[in-house]
């Protein structure tokens, strides 16, 4: 009895031992630096497996953790996820049989966390019961329906001319300096504005100094849009490896939502950063170089990630995750290799221009290349109805503007037609981090396209704009909640608005002679 027993544990033990072992292969480091390491031996490692570093464990410290990237004939070789310097040539490594995951889900809402998933807020841990893939197939067509529902950016520019809607990816690009970021964290901010469907953002850093991102998570913070927020950080100062594997841990946390049926945004800062990294990386391994030493897949790289950005039919929960990538340009060449590549993979682009920029007039948006594809079809009935006047009234502004160099003569329908192109055009500013909500940005517009500031001097735009959003939620909440609920302008609606700004003008003009 006591030997059927001993037999029957060791079979246990040994089928125990087969599981364990099941997908494990173990290797030995040959070279390692630079935040990559040439592995020779494991010959049942899987592309995107996750390899352990065995040579740090003394002392109880931390295994240092990789991933395989290069499968080579006689070698492997991977990037090391944390520090090179406690990993020497002969270590053992051994497979795990997974693949990098990240924590995700509402455990994540108003964290800083690194692209691993680690705090860095010091909030403490984060208890988070969900874990993803960091790599995951971009839904099927199948799967998707069409974009129809606004991503209001809170940007009047942006969301009258160049409209995002949910599960649209959005390509921002412009030279640095001309208010890509600002941009972004305007719409972030401006979803505290949306009560009825919210929609959760992720905010993804790639290569920004770390006193950049205290700043705008610092605003984020005050502004009371960190608790729908979380900002995943690979600073300047971190590893190509860190990096490179950013913007797939933000997707992976921003698809928990879009899988659970509601609405999320993320956002990539950018994709110019995360390239360079890929580019060292790949040439750290040796892998042949193309076009400006960038690898052959770096087109893949970028559409990839960028393809898991959709709106989900109802069948399959009805979720969107919506991509706003950043591109930086160099003397806004948008000709050049990663801009082509990123602008053929999105749905449209917002081109921020530096002569704008400097002009004074922000967001600095070049009308002539900004496009979104999806078009009116994520606009609500109310600003379809006003923008289309307006980037009329705008297109025929600049092309007069442009003649106006080479003669002074005007007749009196094309200096009107310049004289409002000018209220339009100052109407269109905007200070950063104050977005407008949909509702005052239609009746604002409403005014510009209609006439309504003809009579107020140019350098007076501004203020009145402010007069009439005071004069809106002193006086007319109705008219803003009735707005908000319809979502487009009924004759009944339009009566009131001509009246509210009727009213707010002669009250403005009272004001100003007080």
């Amino acid at each position: 009895m006591n030997s059927d027993y001993i037999i029957e544990s060791l079979k246990e033990k040994i089928k125990g031992i087969k599981e364990e072992t099941k997908f494990q292969n173990i290797g030995r480091v040959v070279k390692v630096g630079d935040g990559v390491s040439q592995i020779q031996g494991l010959d049942k490692v899987m592309a995107g497996e996750m390899v352990e570093f065995a040579g740090n464990n003394s002392a109880g410290a931390d295994s240092i953790y990789g991933v395989a990237l290069n499968l080579e004939e006689d070698l492997v070789g991977a990037i090391v996820l944390g520090d090179t310097s406690h990993i020497k040539e002969g270590d053992l490594v051994r497979t795990t049989g997974k693949i990098l995951q990240v924590p995700v889900g509402e455990a994540l809402l108003g964290r800083v966390v690194d692209p691993l998933g680690n705090q860095l807020d010091d909030k403490g841990a984060i208890e988070a019961k969900t874990f993803s893939p960091i790599e995951k197939p971009a839904p099927g067509i199948v799967a998707r329906e069409q974009v129809n529902y606004p991503l209001q950016t809170g940007v009047k520019a942006i969301d009258s001319m160049i409209p995002i809607g949910r599960g649209q990816r959005e390509l921002i690009i412009g030279d640095r300096q001309t208010g890509k970021t600002a941009l972004v964290i305007d719409t972030i901010i401006n979803q505290a504005n949306e009560k009825t469907k919210p929609v959760y953002c992720v905010y993804v850093a790639i290569g920004q100094k770390k006193a950049k991102i205290a700043k705008i998570a610092a605003a984020l913070g005050k502004a009371g849009a960190m608790k729908y927020t979380t900002i995943v950080i690979a600073s300047a100062s971190d590893p190509a490896s860190i990096l490179y594997l950013a913007p797939f841990s933000g997707c992976a946390m921003a698809e928990y939502f879009r899988d659970k049926g509601m609405d999320s945004l993320v956002i990539y800062d950018d994709l110019s950063k995360h390239a360079w990294a890929y580019r060292e990386i790949s040439l750290l391994l040796r892998r042949p170089s193309g076009r400006e030493a960038y690898p052959g897949d770096v087109f893949y790289l970028h559409s990839r990630l960028l393809e898991r950005a959709a709106k989900l039919n109802q069948k399959n929960g009805g979720g969107s995750l919506t991509a706003l990538p950043i591109i930086e340009t160099q003397s806004g060449d948008v000709t050049a290799y990663i801009p082509t590549n990123v602008i053929s993979i999105t749905d449209g682009q917002i081109f921020l221009e530096t002569d704008l920029f400097y002009a004074g007039i922000r967001p600095a948006l070049n009308v002539g290349i900004s496009v979104s594809r999806v078009g009116s079809a994520a606009q609500t009935k109310a600003m379809k109805k006003v923008a289309g006047r307006l980037r009329l009234d705008l297109a025929q502004f600049r092309e007069l503007a442009a003649f106006m160099q080479f003669g002074s003569d005007l007749d009196e329908a094309t200096r009107k037609r310049i004289e409002q192109g000018k209220r339009l055009t100052e109407l269109l500013k905007q200070p950063q981090y104050e977005p407008i909500p949909f509702e005052k940005q239609v009746i604002a517009l409403y005014a510009g396209v209609n006439g309504y500031l003809e009579d107020i001097a140019l350098e007076k735009i501004s203020e009145f704009e402010k007069f009439l959003y005071h004069e809106l939620e002193t006086k007319e909440s109705e008219l803003l909640e009735k707005l908000r609920r319809s979502r487009e302008i009924t004759p009944e609606i339009e009566e009131i608005i001509k009246r509210a700004i009727g009213e707010a003008k002669e009250n403005f003009k009272v004001y100003k002679s007080t």
